[in-house]
């Protein structure tokens, strides 16, 4: 059998990386969320804040990992951040304390920035050198195959009667293993330059850099609710009970092949309003997640988020870039702290309004809101 090209193997090593650190190390609470909410008696402001604790992480991970120091050696720390990242996993069904799991998701938030960023030094900037950038579509097809790994475990785990303690083990061990996978993949220990784009101090912003800011920032805040509680959602609905199980698998299974098709629309319509477009479909599938408490509807706000966030997070990237390639550095940095600043306010916001109003309607509605208003805000090209 005739063995991957190397760009093929480094595409699928970003993509294993991608999908230990996301779909499984930050993804994978969604899932197990409802067991530990029974098991625990966590009300849902308690879990929001647990979800928050890890976007918070992401937030000091991502400012941390472009520090200087770091650039220097990225495939040790894309590894290390890797370890760290099953570490805290697995000792999340170790302790049964907040204050242990609200550490743990922070560290863990902090690994998954890790990852995200030294990914991309290693793996991206090599494919665009070998000039197959087009297979940065399978480096981000990570995130969705672990996702609906990680949902076919749980689930299994679940229906073999083992509660949430298990359930977090053994994401942990398929974290971990996934280590194994990037070693193979990724060549040798080599000098890989990070991005040295310049900053021009002087050069002013560009027009409509702000507003692309604010919009994936909201974006960040509309999406994160209904992925952190949207297997909540639905176990609350009993005309969805059969789907219950696949939800979450069918989110990732749509994630799967979101970047390469969203990218595509960005490529002929523009990745504005490719990104408001996917924006708007989001909404639509996060106000579905609690208008319609059927089997139908949570299969179709499964299939809508999963099928919208992930394109939605690189058309911003990329919109970003070509708003403004001489601050690119910049820009992508605070477009990053926008979305993360949005990630960390959504599941705590949600989870204190769904305390006091008894279920996730209003917070969701409010989230859907917010995904409109950032199509709004991106949709009308800058001229």
């Amino acid at each position: 059998m005739r063995s991957p090209s190397p760009a093929l193997r480094l595409a699928l090593a970003g993509a294993s990386a991608q999908g230990a650190a996301v779909g499984v190390g930050r993804f994978v609470y969604t899932p197990i969320l409802p067991t530990m909410m029974s098991d625990l008696g966590l009300n849902a402001s308690q879990a929001g804040w647990i979800a928050s604790a890890n976007f918070l992480g992401y937030l000091f991970g991502a400012l941390l990992a472009t520090h200087a120091h770091f650039r220097r050696a990225p495939r040790l720390w894309l590894l290390a951040a890797l370890a760290l990242s099953a570490v805290t996993t697995a000792g999340m069904g170790l302790t049964s304390s907040m204050a242990l799991f609200m550490m743990l998701r922070a560290v863990g938030g902090i690994a998954s920035a890790f990852v995200i960023v030294f990914a991309s030094v290693v793996v991206l900037a090599r494919l665009s050198a070998a000039g197959r950038g087009g297979l940065s579509a399978v480096h981000f097809a990570g995130v969705g195959t672990f996702i609906a790994l990680s949902a076919l475990l749980t689930a299994g785990m679940t229906a073999a009667g083992l509660r949430w303690r298990a359930e977090w083990l053994a994401s942990g061990a398929l974290s971990a293993l996934t280590i194994l996978v990037v070693l193979a993949l990724l060549p040798a220990d080599e000098e890989v330059a990070a991005e040295t784009t310049q900053i021009d101090a002087a050069a002013p912003e560009q027009k409509g850099v702000g507003s692309l800011m604010l919009a994936y920032g909201l974006f960040g805040f509309g999406y994160v609710v209904t992925a952190t509680f949207i297997v909540a959602i639905v176990k609350t609905y009993p005309a969805a009970h059969p789907v219950e199980p696949f939800v979450w698998l069918l989110v990732g299974l749509a994630a799967i092949p979101s970047v390469g098709l969203w990218t595509l629309a960005g490529e002929g319509i523009g990745m504005r309003r490719a990104f408001a477009l996917a924006c708007g479909v989001e909404a639509v599938g996060v106000a579905v997640s609690v208008l319609s408490p059927t089997a139908a509807g949570a299969a179709a706000a499964a299939i809508l988020l999963g099928g919208t966030y992930m394109g939605i997070t690189a058309l911003g990237l990329v919109a970003a870039r070509q708003a403004d390639p001489l601050n690119a550095p910049r820009i992508l940095g605070r477009m990053t702290a926008a979305f993360a600043l949005g990630q960390m306010i959504g599941p705590a916001f949600a989870g204190w309004l769904a305390e006091r109003l008894g279920g996730f309607g209003s917070a969701s509605l409010i989230a859907s809101g917010a995904l409109l208003l950032s199509a709004a805000l991106t949709f009308r090209p800058i001229r």
